[in-house]
């Protein structure tokens, strides 16, 4: 895009391109200044919802208000009512907070190869851990994805991590490689743009006219050899071994999952000189050492042996990470993300480019509530107005110099960087933080001064990378305290960002019209609630640490107001409480005859009415202002009941049993499904399912008791109304609040009448019923 100085002068100052620069023109006698940006930053227009947010927040305001002026007058009802009102409110005024001011980016990847004679270098890390929660056809498809994107072939290398250290795995990518010498130039030849090969190839592009007979031939010729690679993959996953562990495979004779030693393959190094393989970067097989007694930090430690083995292999100055399920759909994306890195300004402000997260199965009207579509376009954008995003732990790009400790490139931050880079007493010093390998010591020297310094082939840093990746490396050494990809947390992706933003950097959080990655999301109850489980354990084991963001606010460079989004972020898990403690309030006023609501008749019974009104309009009108439907509103809505009450509460009560010391949080993978299901199965897969784990008995649990209370009610078992027909202490409202849970629960409601995965199995129902009557008892004895 070309802006000339006249029309720079007439923009307003924030939509002045970031790092503009003039050059002269050519066309014309006298010089025509234009610009050349990277990208662009523009503030949107904000104007009518921060007049709804700041209504809302005023009658949530109201509300408490008259609670605590009316407080002496009630009982222990109204108070807790109170109480969970405020934590309401409070989050409410941070979501406000965030949203306030949203930026819009765009960027402009065709002006790159004018600004930059030579693009950098670039790792890509692929992440996975389990092959059977973790179809390997899955990561063969990411994989060939980040093969093939639009950037130069030698300036890319994509790690593949097995933190399960499966042959199947490994052998998935030995028939890959051999797949994606023919994918690669295919996609290249042809501008495809969706370059994971069991998306592309879905559809049928041989009954459009313009198809010529060369590109029909080549369709069909990667069709039936994509086929051949699933059949082999497939037939390899039902035998015990794929093939015969010998030669190349023979490492994983005798493998156990948990305790073996490091494995690493560099399975193709993409030579210059070779015609044939030119095209295709380098790909590496890592399988990191474990032992039984060493802490293998889970995802955390996978990613610092990954920064480690890249290090010393290619020393790439920049680094993207993606899942296992996350394939790239923008073969431009690596251009865009550096658009932001590159940026003059950005590279001394710009930690990282954070891509938000979508989903290529997302169902129709997000049954689960997990696409998270609202949640990136509102907040996403306000983000990118304040300090930028938090790292999201997949899609994105960082700074491999970042990842290595440098602050921010400011007067107050560079006596830091030259005691990192340079040490205060040399190797020693060196080797407290980077560890006991003199090659890794070189090669982040290196990265930190910005040298190149990659040696000339991969497998000369081979014995070296073995070493780096031994299970013991780390000891002795600030790795994963002070910098990489810090340990701590379940969420070790947030941890990772808040460290790095408390030092003062920035991010950005691009929301383009075509995905840069798609994903896959979870499906079925059990998985859904797996996933948010283990967010709200990470969430709030950063909260209760010493790494608080508002710790980070006083202390270091974080910004207060995205020190308020994390907040509100790490809080997830702890909302639990007062979400569970107000769903059950309206049930134990119909049983106990109180009541948590002003009266009928009362004129302050219209502010909470009217809140009610107004968040579910205005939470309406975001969903519908997106094109989504009425119906995806209304999901997102009950599920965030059902999560709140029940996987948010299971991870708060899974870091409270560790501070105690009686148990440790464990990780659980999500099971993701490798997208071969048929339409039957995409259409049963909006039915809510459940297992046996007890994460569903607290839904179950409040549905009993709300049903329990209304039964009660109708068979007039409690009174209600007087003589007179006027309603007793129990009125109205809290009829309508405890209907209004029913209804968020109605999965739960069909799981009590169906069966198989469908059900809610009876142990749940037991267990539930159980608690429910003690519920009841109390409520009635009191």
């Amino acid at each position: 895009m070309k802006i000339s100085i006249i029309n720079l002068w007439r923009m307003p100052t924030d939509q002045i391109p970031h790092n503009s620069y003039v050059i002269q023109s050519k066309h014309f006698g006298m010089a025509n200044e234009i610009s050349l940006p990277l990208y662009l930053k523009t503030a949107r227009k904000n104007t009518i919802q921060r007049a709804f947010d700041a209504t809302l927040l005023f009658l949530l305001l109201s509300l408490l208000v008259y609670r605590l002026l009316s407080l002496k007058s009630h009982g222990f009802v109204w108070l807790l009512a109170f109480l969970c009102e405020s934590w309401f409110t409070f989050t409410w005024s941070l979501i406000v907070s965030t949203k306030w001011n949203p930026v819009e980016i765009q960027t402009y990847p065709e002006n790159l190869e004018r600004r930059f004679a030579e693009l950098p270098a670039v790792d890509m890390f692929v992440t996975t851990a389990d092959p059977g929660r973790e179809p390997p056809i899955m990561t063969v498809n990411t994989v060939l994805s980040l093969l093939a994107v639009d950037y130069p072939a030698d300036k890319l290398a994509c790690y593949v991590s097995d933190d399960g250290c499966s042959a199947l795995t490994f052998h998935s990518l030995v028939e890959a490689l051999r797949f994606a010498k023919l994918w690669v130039p295919f996609c290249k030849k042809y501008n495809v743009q969706v370059r994971a090969p069991f998306r592309y190839l879905l559809a049928d592009p041989m009954s459009t006219s313009s198809a010529n007979s060369e590109f029909k031939q080549d369709w069909k010729k990667i069709k039936a050899e994509y086929e051949q690679l699933c059949l082999k993959i497939k037939e390899a996953g039902r035998e015990s071994a794929p093939g015969d562990l010998t030669g190349e495979f023979a490492v994983f004779a005798n493998i156990q999952t948990g305790n073996h030693p490091s494995i690493i393959k560099i399975m193709g190094e993409h030579k210059h000189e070779t015609e044939g393989d030119e095209e295709v970067p380098h790909l590496v097989y890592i399988s990191r050492e474990k032992r039984p007694k060493y802490p293998h930090h889970f995802k955390a430690g996978a990613m610092n042996v990954l920064s480690r083995v890249s290090g010393l292999m290619t020393n790439a100055p920049f680094i993207l990470n993606v899942d296992c399920d996350m394939f790239a759909n923008d073969p431009q994306v690596v251009l865009r993300a550096m658009c932001q890195l590159l940026d003059r300004e950005s590279e001394t402000d710009v930690a990282y480019v954070q891509y938000p997260q979508c989903f290529y199965n997302g169902l129709k009207d997000d049954p689960y509530g997990n696409q998270m579509v609202v949640l990136y376009e509102y907040l996403g954008h306000g983000l990118a107005g304040l300090q930028g995003p938090s790292y999201s732990g997949t899609g994105c790009f960082h700074r491999r110099k970042v990842i290595y400790g440098v602050w921010p490139d400011h007067a107050d931050n560079s006596v830091r960087n030259q005691t990192l880079i340079n040490g205060k007493s040399g190797e020693y010093e060196l080797m407290k933080k980077f560890g006991k390998s003199r090659e890794f010591m070189e090669s982040a020297t290196h990265a930190l001064r910005g040298q190149k310094g990659i040696r000339p082939k991969l497998s000369d840093s081979l014995e070296a990378a073995l070493q780096v990746a031994d299970c013991d490396y780390e000891f002795g050494s600030t790795w994963g305290t002070k910098f990489g990809w810090i340990y701590g947390s379940m969420t070790e992706d947030v941890l990772t960002g808040l460290t790095i933003q408390r030092k003062g950097w920035k991010s950005t959080l691009p929301l383009p019209d075509l995905p840069a990655f798609l994903g896959c999301a979870p499906t079925g109850g059990p998985a859904a609630m797996t996933q948010q489980k283990r967010w709200a354990t990470g969430l709030f084991e950063i909260l209760v640490s010493k790494s608080n963001p508002m710790f980070a606010t006083f202390t270091g460079n974080l910004q207060f107001r995205t020190s308020l989004f994390y907040l509100y972020l790490l809080s997830w898990g702890f909302s639990s409480i007062p979400e569970l403690c107000y769903a059950a309030l309206p049930a134990y006023c119909i049983i106990s005859d109180s009541h948590f609501l002003p009266k009928v008749h009362d004129p302050a019974m219209l502010i909470p009415v009217i809140i009610f009104v107004t968040y579910n309009m205005l939470t309406l009108r975001e969903y519908l202002k997106l094109g989504l439907s009425a119906q995806a509103w209304w999901n997102n809505m009950r599920m965030g009941r059902i999560t709140a009450t029940s996987a948010y509460l299971f991870g708060v009560l899974s870091v409270v049993l560790k501070i105690l010391g009686l148990s440790d949080t464990v990780f659980e993978v999500t099971q993701k499904d490798d997208g071969d299901e048929d339409d039957d199965g995409m259409n049963d897969a909006t039915k809510f399912t459940f297992d046996e784990s007890p994460i569903f008995v607290p839904g179950t649990t409040l549905l009993l008791v709300h049903l329990t209370a209304l039964l009660m009610l109708c068979l007039r078992l409690l009174p209600s109304v007087d003589d007179d027909g006027k309603w007793l202490r129990v009125g109205p409202g809290e009829v309508f609040c405890s209907l209004w849970v029913v209804l968020c629960f109605r999965p739960f409601m069909k799981g009590l009448f169906r069966r198989g995965k469908y059900g809610i199995p009876s142990s749940t129902i037991f267990k539930s019923t159980c608690l429910a009557l003690v519920f009841v008892c109390m409520g009635l004895r009191i």
